[in-house]
Formats: C-alpha cells, structure tokens, sequence
C-alpha cells in the first residue's frame, strides 16, 4: 500500500511538472516571442539623413586655445565672439543662430533629423568640441553659419569655405566637402540674389580640421557693408537663406545618390 500511495504521489508531481512547463511554453509563443538563438535588433537602421548645424560663434569669446588639427602644434583660440552689424548693431553670433534656427525648422519639415551645435548665445563650445559633435553624429552635411566682414564697407556677397585636396587631416573628405560647398553657394545665391563670391579651399579653419564629414562653412555676407548687414537683419533674407541652404542640401544628397548609383 506504502508503494502504491508512493507512486501516486510521483505521478502526480510529475503531471504538474508537465502542465506547468507547457503553461510557460504557451505564454511564450502567444506572446510572439521569437525562439532561441534570434534577437530583434536594439539599433533600428538610420532612416533620416542626419544634418548637423553650428551657428558660429558664442556671446563670449574663449581664448584659451586648442590644437588647429589633430596633433598638430599649431594652436589657435577656441572660440571667438565674431564680428557685428555696421549698420545694426546686431552681433554676428545672434545672426548665426537665427538663421541656423530657420533652417532647423525648414530641415524638418522636409524630414532631414537635425542636430544642433547651439540654440542659446550662452554657451561654451569650442570648434573642436563642435566638429566632435558632427563626427559622433555620423552627419551626412555639417553646416557652419557665418557672417563676413572687412574694412572695406563695399565688399558683399556670399562666399563657402572647405578643406584643399592636401589637407593633412581629412583630405579623404575633400571631394564631398567640395561638392556640398558648390551646392550651398550656388542655392544660397539663387534664393537671396546675393554676390555669389567663391569657394575658398584652405587648411586653417579649426572646426574643418578635425571633422570626419562633410562640412561647409557659409560666410552669408558682409556685416561691414551697410546695406547688406540691414539686409540680414529681416526676417524675409534670413529665412531666404535658410531655404537655399535647405534646398542645397537636397541637391547635394541627390547627387550624391546618382555617384553612388552609377559606381
């Protein structure tokens, strides 16, 4: 009788296990778990270009200085105030940002994922520390808003800026850098009716030196030319460039695609 209630218990212990075990699988599959050995991905794949904006400059200068390229011996200051309307009065960095802030809104509205350098005058950042940033965000167009200047008052138009062929930090990103300079240039132009100057190609600039992505910098005009700094004070020229920036990075990311299509 001991051995026959002894089984009993052994049996039914071992239905529960069983009923149990099959309760846990059945959870596991009407919860759409998928089975062992696959995983969902934890990064979903980029779907949006990513344009990074730096307004140039800050409220206040920081002279402490920075190396000019990776390891490189030349040192220059961090970061600079800029220059400030003839005319106006307006300081170069409040201008930068405005406009940086019309094309964030003009970017998202055509779906680009926008990443910001600055949206305060308060700030501190260097332009090593800006180029940083663009490089970590893997940025498919780094966009730095200047303003000019020049102590000739009649000087005025619209100029960009990149790295020379032989740049000894990223010459590898010369070309695209190049052709995003061209496209901003020549739709900044088209939108505002600007001076279309040139594309200045030099190995001085800080914050091109050490970016691994494309980069531009746009000088928008001349804050010592009494017309046109009035001219960048309106809310109508800002946003103007700010489409034709907008509008050039279109056609540079088409472009690109046509490269990319025909390689």
């Amino acid at each position: 009788m001991r051995n026959l209630s002894l089984i009993k218990k052994i049996l039914f212990v071992s239905i529960f296990i069983c009923a149990t075990a099959f309760s846990s699988f059945a959870k596991t599959l009407s919860n759409g778990k998928k089975a062992e050995g696959t995983q969902a991905p934890t990064t979903p794949p980029r779907s949006k270009h990513v344009i990074v904006i730096d307004a140039g400059h800050q409220r206040y200068q920081n002279i402490e200085m920075e190396p000019n390229g990776p390891d490189s011996s030349v040192m220059k200051a961090k970061v600079s105030s800029g220059t400030k309307g003839v005319s106006t009065g307006i300081s170069e960095y409040e201008l930068n940002l405005q406009v940086a802030l019309y094309l964030k809104e003009e970017l998202l509205n055509r779906s680009y994922e926008v990443v910001m350098i600055r949206e305060t005058n308060d700030i501190n950042i260097s332009n090593v520390e800006r180029a940083i940033i663009a490089n970590k965000a893997a940025a498919d167009a780094f966009i730095r808003i200047h303003a000019d200047s020049s102590e000739n008052s009649s000087a005025s138009g619209v100029m960009t800026i990149c790295q020379t062929p032989q740049n000894p930090y990223n010459s590898e990103w010369y070309l695209e850098s190049r052709r995003l300079s061209e496209c901003v240039l020549d739709y900044v132009v088209a939108e505002t009716g600007a001076t279309r100057r040139m594309i200045w190609e030099t190995d001085t600039m800080t914050g091109i030196n050490w970016t691994t992505v494309p980069t531009t910098i746009l000088e928008m005009g001349f804050m010592s030319n009494p017309e046109e700094d009035k001219k960048m004070a309106t809310e109508e020229y800002r946003k103007q460039i700010a489409v034709g920036i907008a509008n050039a990075i279109d056609a540079y990311l088409s472009i690109l695609k046509e490269i990319k299509v025909v390689k």
